[in-house]
């Protein structure tokens, strides 16, 4: 992890959306403006829960709160149904790129399952095209509006389909045209990586990068398999890692029962000390974890969440959106969330960027690049 260069921190008296950002896990199925989606299903005759984009919006954030992961992967259904089209996918994909822009983005990896938008007879290869097209407009938008903002995309295959194999080859076919990455997505519990062995070892001889979805909905067996069998560089969420980890207290001063005198003792297990050793990235949703559930066994609340803990004992922590239509979140309020939850200053949400900014799929010297514009920017904010 690369050490920040600013000395001190400055008061966050400032509008947080300034601040240069780096999105690594935000879904392209869960990232549509409610108004859009509403023009899209009128054209393709898809019925929607309503018609109203503030009640529509609504709707998405009340049914992916529900702290089911099932649940929450429920509400794609409509997102899905208006991404079955070139029009329909390259709109999608250009709004997402001004989106991110607006919210202070400047690297964005946007990652989503083709395999999911051939209702219409599109083919996989297609779905890629019309979504890197829209993607390219995007970028192409906000550089006239003065800005600059880069993006790749992370393929994703299903992961209690059948395809991996395809998927991932189709990954590799696109690396060149816009693929960045690999993942696998959808229910976690009961479907291990290992399921794509196969296609993972493809993936490794052909040297394209893996990220996976472990240690959201399944625990430390989930994560141990993206690590094992599918060489995972990064690890989608990965928070459940915290289960590998033990805090004991202990009295100091002997007086019993004053929490304040308690002093924690923390042993990390075989599985979260190799995480934390190598600094895999974990891509950690603050909103979306609370929404699905992942740490429930941690307690209630954004208070509870160890992402904070996993931060303090040096883990390669990056912060990220998942959903930002399901959770009504985007990277400024989840920023936000950390500075007013756990007193975070400058100085952290500089290290959580360069974390990001260092476990993108970008090439050395471009990542280079992307550090140094993060650190200078951060030490004119002085």
């Amino acid at each position: 992890m690369t050490e920040p260069i600013v000395d001190a921190a400055p008061a966050l008296d400032f509008d947080l959306k300034s601040l240069p950002k780096v999105s690594l896990h935000d879904h392209l199925d869960g990232g549509l403006r409610p108004a859009t989606i509403i023009e899209l299903a009128d054209a393709v005759g898809h019925t929607l829960p309503s018609t109203d984009p503030a009640a529509l919006g609504e709707w998405f954030r009340e049914s992916a709160n529900s702290g089911s992961l099932v649940r929450y992967l429920e509400t794609f259904d409509h997102t899905i149904a208006v991404m079955q089209t070139k029009e329909g996918l390259f709109r999608v994909a250009k709004e997402f790129v001004e989106d991110l822009a607006d919210d202070g983005v400047i690297y964005g990896e946007v990652r989503w399952a083709p395999e999911q938008h051939l209702q219409k007879g599109l083919t996989l290869d297609e779905v890629v095209e019309a979504v890197q097209e829209g993607l390219e407009a995007g970028v192409d938008a906000v550089a006239e509006s003065g800005r600059e903002i880069q993006v790749g995309q992370l393929i994703t295959a299903m992961r209690h389909a059948d395809r991996g194999q395809e998927i991932a080859e189709l990954a590799v076919r696109h690396r060149d045209k816009g693929a960045v990455g690999f993942d696998i997505a959808g229910a976690e519990d009961g479907f291990l990586p290992s399921r794509f062995r196969g296609a993972f070892t493809y993936l490794a001889e052909n040297n394209f990068p893996t990220t996976i979805h472990a240690g959201e909905a399944a625990g430390l067996a989930s994560i141990q398999s993206a690590l094992v069998d599918g060489r995972a560089l990064r690890l989608g969420h990965g928070v459940r890692i915290a289960e590998d980890i033990l805090v004991e207290f202990e009295d100091a001063e002997g007086s019993g029962d004053d929490d304040d005198d308690n002093v924690g003792i923390v042993t990390l297990g075989n599985l979260s000390s190799w995480v934390r050793d190598r600094g895999i990235p974990l891509e950690i949703c603050p909103s979306s974890n609370l929404q699905t559930g992942a740490v429930a066994s941690f307690g209630d609340g954004i208070e509870n969440h160890p992402l904070d803990m996993l931060y303090q004992l040096g883990f390669n922590v990056t912060i990220n959106t998942d959903n930002r239509l399901m959770s009504g979140v985007t990277l400024t309020d989840e920023f936000e969330l950390l500075v007013e939850t756990f007193d975070y200053d400058l100085d952290d949400l500089l290290e959580l960027t360069l974390n990001a900014a260092e476990a993108s799929f970008l090439p050395l010297e471009e990542r280079e690049a992307l550090v140094e514009y993060i650190n200078d920017a951060y030490a004119n904010l002085g």
